[in-house]
């Protein structure tokens, strides 16, 4: 028992020490197609199924970007910020699968992002319109007193 597993340790070392080599010429080819494929093989048809595996949350649009921009340029009463927080609130429903959620954050953060532009929008026109107007103005840094 004891001379068995001396000459196993010994064949061990031996082949460990050997350095193996191997050339193009020495590994074997399979020349056949492989069976998967569809083809023929040995008189016989192999049929394949193809699998689509995906993500099975449809797409919503959680309106992050026009989100972002109202918050930092067009922030009317702070629609801007709350239509984000509804934006990042449409898209964590969206990771976790929760289609139905993530669309409802979505309309929310939408209509905040409609009210948010038009008003701020709205809101520019009319102080242009004064400004041109007369009925508002622009004060000046420095008043010269000619008397």
């Amino acid at each position: 028992m004891t001379e068995s597993r001396t000459d196993y340790v010994q064949f061990a070392l031996a082949l460990a020490s050997t350095k193996m080599e191997y050339r193009g010429d020495q590994v074997a080819m399979n020349p056949c197609p492989y069976p998967y494929q569809g083809q023929k093989q040995f008189g016989q048809t192999v049929t394949s199924t193809v699998v689509n595996v995906g993500p099975n949350v449809t797409s919503v649009r959680d309106h992050f970007l026009w989100s972002m921009f109202n918050s930092f340029y067009l922030n009317f009463c702070c629609l801007g910020f709350v239509a984000l927080v509804f934006s990042v609130k449409s898209r964590d429903r969206k990771v976790v699968g929760d289609v139905e959620g993530a669309k409802n954050y979505a309309s929310t953060s939408r209509g905040l992002n409609i009210a948010a532009t038009v008003l701020s929008i709205l809101i520019f026109i009319i102080i242009i319109a004064l400004l041109f107007a007369g009925i508002l103005s622009v004060p000046t840094r420095y008043q010269h007193n000619m008397g």
